[in-house]
């Protein structure tokens, strides 16, 4: 067996050296031997449509006219929505909105106020 670590992408066990680099040949992920064998873990950040990082308590626009799931009701483009929270899942934003009530949103279909 072999004392590689597995590659950092997609975890394969069949890493190769290849002078200074280690070399996953399922992915063709390369990176150094220098580097730790686990990646730095990135803290996920919730962004806007625009890229804008969002924060919880922020206030946010609707860009995209939303159909509520279960409902004839529609949130309308331009509806702002106050005093958001972050939350993990595919829905990344939890909040109320005036006249609809408690929504999950997707951070894809909102900007920044």
């Amino acid at each position: 067996m072999s004392d590689l670590p597995n590659c950092p992408e997609c975890g394969s066990a069949f890493t190769y050296d290849d002078g200074i680099q280690l070399v996953c040949p399922e992915c063709g992920h390369e990176w150094s031997r220098d580097a730790g064998a686990e990646p730095a873990v990135e803290e996920a950040m919730v962004r806007d449509a625009n890229g804008n990082p969002l924060a919880d308590g922020d206030t946010v626009t609707v860009i995209k006219d939303l159909k509520v799931k279960g409902s004839s009701s529609v949130v309308k483009v331009g509806t702002r929505v106050k005093n958001i929270r972050l939350v993990d899942g595919d829905h990344d934003i939890d909040c109320r909105i005036e006249g609809i009530g408690a929504m999950k949103l997707k951070s894809e279909f909102v900007k920044k106020a």
